[in-house]
């Protein structure tokens, strides 16, 4: 038994127990259910998904934060490893790029097409990065920002729009805000996004996927319900306390995993608990980003991509996503769906909500004709607690604790130079070996 508010019920005894059903704890979850572990997954929320997840508003499947999933990568592989369908289309061309008053394909021309297009010095940046990609020694140190790196080879505004944008769109921050070492390793040795897709019932479908591989295997997902906190005896998690259906639950568990956010799992576990200099470092990279996302719906063709569009010269806006065209099942008969996203100034920290919000709506009439008779279904800033990413890219916490059977996942322990949902997916892979491998280790040599 566990004391707390509510009426108290026996305990339930579960082999593992992800804490959050976001993109982290699903992938994770799904990994150890497929692995024979009896796993529970605990969500507050009314859905799976998380900062990842789908709203309804009026007919339009409108996602809450994450809204494009990698394919033919890691998260892909997931979905066959354990055996979830994967119901991403991916649009005839995946991004366009807006320079001047055209639309610009890059398909094939890549950096090069791209950079010769917005400035004479094209040449010398794409040499930059191409000596990143072959050279590790070329890659500059963690305290030059991506901003200031491009600066050596260009003063053009437009290369420095679409630099800023390209980090806003996949890390939630400026390019003055993230080390320049980290995006080049992204777009020069990670899979930068190739391809990628939108999921008909909104993102919350990939979710709710992964979710029924779970319950097949006899695991369970508690929604509308939360982990209290989680007890520490002789050194390990062995028990949580979770609050369902106004009553209070003592879960025991052999394996439990995070997906709240390294600061939460502190206050979760208790400080105590945990080493001085692990809490500072928790302290220290507790950083989380911002991000703005108006959704916006009309009857007409408002942006002529299949895809996304990214801008070069804005004040905030970073890009606008066409659903519609790819999933018109997102939208209701005859209407098309889009999203516009731009990243405050600064993107970690304070600032002033409204006049961010000010500022995307001005870029949006500048930049798409028509955007004033629109429908405008909503506006989410996301920032502190519901973060676009729970860390600054390349200043992330491990994915391990001081705790051994207690582990993080999710954006906030990402691997070097990734991001999104695809880290969250690459975090959960590595998490699960590490609990598989120290499974086969016999208890007396632990």
């Amino acid at each position: 038994m566990v004391d707390g508010g509510g009426a108290t019920v026996p305990g339930t005894q579960f082999d593992a127990l992800v804490v959050g059903a976001g993109a982290g704890g699903l992938f994770t979850a799904a990994r150890l259910a497929h692995a024979g572990y009896r796993t529970l997954v605990v969500e507050r929320l009314d859905k799976v998904g998380g900062r990842a997840s789908t709203t309804e508003i009026d007919g339009f499947r409108v996602n809450d934060g994450a809204i494009v999933i990698e394919v033919g990568g890691i998260t892909e592989e997931t979905f066959a490893e354990v055996g979830a369908q994967f119901d991403v289309r991916t649009p005839a061309v995946p991004v366009l790029y807006r320079v001047g008053n055209k639309n610009l394909d890059v398909t094939r021309g890549g950096w090069g097409m791209l950079l010769s297009t917005l400035t004479r010095q094209g040449a010398k940046l794409v040499s930059g990065i191409g000596a990143a990609r072959k050279d590790d020694d070329a890659l500059p140190g963690e305290e030059l920002s991506t901003a200031d790196w491009v600066g050596r080879y260009s003063r053009s505004a437009a290369v420095q729009g679409v630099f800023r944008n390209m980090c806003a769109s996949v890390f939630a921050v400026g390019s003055e805000e993230l080390p320049a070492r980290v995006f080049l390793t992204y777009f020069t040795r990670k899979s930068a996004f190739k391809r990628f897709g939108f999921c008909p019932d909104g993102t919350i479908g990939v979710w709710e996927s992964l979710a029924a591989t779970v319950t097949a295997r006899g695991g369970e997902i508690w929604l509308s319900s939360q982990v209290e906190a989680l007890h520490v005896t002789d050194g390990r998690v062995t028990e949580a306390t979770v609050t369902r259906d106004g009553e209070t639950v003592g879960v025991t568990c052999d394996v439990a995993v995070s997906d709240v956010g390294p600061a939460a799992t502190v206050g979760l576990v208790g400080a105590e608990h945990l080493p001085e200099d692990y809490r500072e470092q928790v302290r220290i990279k507790d950083r989380p980003c911002s991000m703005l996302a108006l959704n916006f719906a009309s009857r007409e063709r408002l942006v002529d991509v299949p895809g996304m569009l990214l801008f070069s010269v804005t004040e905030r806006l970073c890009y606008v996503a066409n659903f519609t065209d790819t999933c018109p099942e997102m939208a209701p008969p005859g209407w098309n769906l889009y999203v516009a996203a731009s990243v405050p100034k600064p993107a970690v920290g304070d600032f002033d909500e409204a006049a961010e919000i000010a500022l995307l709506r001005a870029d949006l009439r500048a930049h798409i004709p028509g955007f004033d008779g629109a429908r405008e279904l909503s506006v989410a800033v996301m920032r502190d607690g519901w973060p676009p990413q729970r860390a600054v890219a390349g200043h992330d916490l491990p994915h391990t604790t001081p705790i051994p059977n207690l582990w993080n996942v999710g954006d906030g322990v990402k691997e070097y130079a990734n991001g999104g949902t695809t880290a969250c997916a690459e975090t959960a892979k590595l998490v699960v070996e590490q609990i598989l491998a120290d499974a086969r280790v016999p208890a007396e040599a632990k």
